[in-house]
């Protein structure tokens, strides 16, 4: 399978640079993956195509302050260009995995100053990942301080103060992502009750989002990408609740292409396994749905392992048919944008 098959052309200005005045206010794209019949909404109409019963399943992870700006200092230590970090996981005392800007020329060895006297230096390399040891711990406090919200790079402006509140679902809790579950965004408290009074039943599942799943395939055979691994709890309850739902044949509703794999990946013998687990699940089409029925999600790029897993879940010909619509209406696309349900 060719990666280029999954290639569409996208105007710029279709492109969200912000969030809607109002979260819950965005459009909304109804797509009957069976009959491929297209109804276009708006968000807080979701309930409205929810079924009575139905499991509504949410990523409750937070997103850290994760982009800090340093400034490399050459050997008569004095400081050079600035350079953005992207902070991903920390693998140990004062470490850091990272990405940077201006990638390959941040060599092992290279030596940066932070704000508040933090300093660190490149100890090792994961091929695009920077391994950066600390003179001090770098915790939340300190990023929230001085970090900034780590928007994608499709957002051509710098973070704001209304990025902190809209970059983060109503009802995030644990923080360790460096990107947003973004489906979440659009979802208000108002619209969590619209679904609860229709008897649908919300519950929670925590994936730490890493930028790996946001990156275009490279790869010219879709079959050679590899996934980065990404950390998921179920808890016991959540897995008893889905279980049970599963077994009543009632629908599951991911929202977010993070749901989608985190539900799919703790599938073992016929049943959702509970616990904290890693992911590097790659689903594109050809993959066979053990647990989700219906699909609340962005529009995602093009050439993207997410809009692969949108095709996989409703057939590549059905979701860039729609996706041509989306455009043709001007539907808003990617992190900020509008959304799709996928029925």
């Amino acid at each position: 399978m060719k990666t280029e098959d999954f290639f569409f052309q996208l105007p710029k200005d279709l492109i969200a640079q912000r969030p809607v005045n109002e979260r819950g206010t965005s459009g909304l794209m109804v797509l009957n993956r069976k009959t491929t019949e297209i109804v276009h909404s708006n968000v807080n109409e979701l309930a409205r195509f929810i079924k009575p019963g139905s499991i509504v399943v949410l990523n409750n992870t937070r997103v850290r302050k994760a982009r800090l700006f340093g400034r490399s200092i050459n050997q008569n230590k004095t400081e050079e260009g600035r350079v953005e970090f992207i902070l991903l996981e920390r693998t140990g005392e004062k470490i850091w995995k990272a990405i940077t800007s201006k990638s390959r020329k941040q060599r092992i060895g290279k030596n940066y100053i932070f704000p508040d006297n933090l300093t660190g230096r490149i100890i090792d390399t994961e091929e695009n990942e920077k391994i950066i040891l600390f003179n001090k711990e770098v915790d939340d406090v300190y990023l929230n301080k001085y970090g900034h919200m780590p928007l994608p790079p499709y957002i051509k402006r710098p973070d704001d103060s209304k990025d902190e509140e809209r970059y983060q679902t109503v009802y995030s809790r644990h923080p360790g992502s460096s990107a947003a579950p973004t489906a979440g965004l659009h979802l208000t408290w108002d619209i969590i009750d619209d679904l609860k009074l229709k008897n649908v039943e919300i519950t929670y599942i925590d994936l730490s989002v890493g930028l790996g799943t946001f990156l275009p395939i490279r790869e010219e055979n879709i079959e050679d990408h590899r996934m980065h691994a990404e950390k998921y709890n179920i808890p016991a309850k959540t897995a008893v609740l889905i279980n049970k739902a599963l077994k009543e044949k009632r629908d599951i509703v991911a929202v977010g292409t993070t749901v989608v794999r985190a539900l799919e990946s703790s599938w073992n013998k016929g049943r959702i396994m509970p616990g904290v687990h890693e992911t590097d699940i790659f689903i594109y089409p050809g993959y066979r749905f053990n647990v989700v029925d219906k699909l609340f999600t962005n529009f995602h790029t093009p050439q993207s392992s997410l809009l692969l897993l949108v095709s996989a879940f409703a057939g590549k010909r059905v979701i860039l048919d729609a996706y041509g619509e989306a455009v043709r209406k001007n539907y808003r696309f990617f992190s900020y944008g509008d959304a799709m349900l996928i029925l």
